[in-house]
């Protein structure tokens, strides 16, 4: 202050918050690229480590972890037919037709396209059997490998051994939770 007068000097971070970069360095990228890699490797082979099938009384069957698993760990792929719209559609009709037939059909968007997993084929992959909870412990990720997009279940939470592994299906159509009272659970 000189004569009255408030000094007008003012620095841009009055003005704008200072921004952090987000850029890795050569070591992260480094660690980042092995993890993607032993992931894609987990994929690819079919890993399913830690998990056992039980039955549940009123339920059917569900996945459990037989050891714990930290959030953001893999722990199953939802493996099935990749199919585009169109085919999806198709299948899922006919599936409508079989009343015993149960339908395990996954869509997602993938760089501006809608396709599905058909996982309805009875198999020995366990992550069409992971049920539903809108409270769940698990979540979905897409994780792209070489172009081509693979769901695979990671842990949202810490999950402890002999705990059901659940994920929020996501479906609350009238007509769903119609056919599917459990989908409000």
């Amino acid at each position: 202050r000189t004569d009255n007068k408030v000094s007008q000097n003012r620095k841009v971070t009055d003005f704008f918050p200072v921004r952090r970069s987000n850029r890795k360095t050569k070591s992260e990228l480094k660690v980042s690229l092995k993890k993607k890699r032993h992931l894609d490797d987990m994929i690819k082979s079919g890993a399913e480590e830690g998990l056992r099938v039980k039955h549940i009384e009123g339920k059917g069957r569900g996945v459990f972890a037989l050891k714990g698993f930290q959030k953001g760990d893999f722990f199953v792929e939802y493996h099935g037919d990749l199919l585009e719209l169109p085919e999806a559609k198709k299948r899922e009709a006919q599936y409508a037709e079989d009343p015993t037939a149960g339908c395990y059909m996954y869509y997602f968007q993938y760089q501006t396209k809608t396709y599905c997993v058909d996982a309805t084929k009875e198999t020995t992959r366990l992550g069409r059997l992971v049920n539903h909870s809108k409270s769940g412990n698990c979540q979905t990720k897409l994780h792209p490998i070489n172009g081509s997009p693979h769901l695979i279940l990671v842990a949202s939470r810490d999950i402890r051994a002999d705990e059901e592994l659940l994920y929020d299906y996501g479906d609350r159509s009238k007509a769903s939770v119609s056919a599917h009272p459990w989908l409000k659970y």
